[in-house]
């Protein structure tokens, strides 16, 4: 059965995005177009966090808090050529912002659970080959027991 139910979407804040070449035009809430021809594989598009420093940079968390107990199902709505050239890395960090663990997101969606010691976590969004990409959302759920 599924529990609680996010959506993430791409904000205009700039220094959590890759802009070197790249063009990135935000059509409506859910949806963002980038383009950047010479974008190498590997690089990471955009980062969400769960935790930031609001001081510094003047916005709130754009992930919600999750429990290091739970079990959570991630998917990516986005629409990429080639299909596969998008990938997610999910990365836990304790309370000293020291990695606790991480996970890579292959497909479009996949279950994680967080490990105990998890104190807050990122969202990487990675160039798997794409040079142009539709992004929507991402959906994080919460799956409880006996689903």
């Amino acid at each position: 059965m599924a529990g609680e139910a996010w959506k993430v979407y791409w904000n205009e804040y700039a220094k959590d995005t890759y802009l070197y070449g790249s063009e990135v035009y935000f059509h409506a809430k859910d949806d963002v177009e980038f383009r950047n021809e010479l974008i190498q594989p590997g690089a990471v598009v955009k980062r969400w966090f769960s935790k930031v420093n609001y001081q510094e940079t003047r916005i709130e968390p754009t992930l919600p808090m999750i429990d290091g107990e739970g079990s959570y199902h991630i998917s990516l709505d986005a629409a990429a050529e080639p299909e596969d050239g998008l990938l997610l890395k999910i990365i836990f960090y304790d309370r000293y912002d020291m990695e606790a663990g991480s996970q890579i997101v292959r497909d479009r969606e996949a279950d994680f659970r967080c490990p105990m010691k998890t104190f807050s976590y990122e969202v990487q969004l990675i160039n798997a080959g794409a040079v142009q990409f539709h992004f929507h959302s991402i959906m994080i759920t919460e799956v409880t027991d006996g689903e």
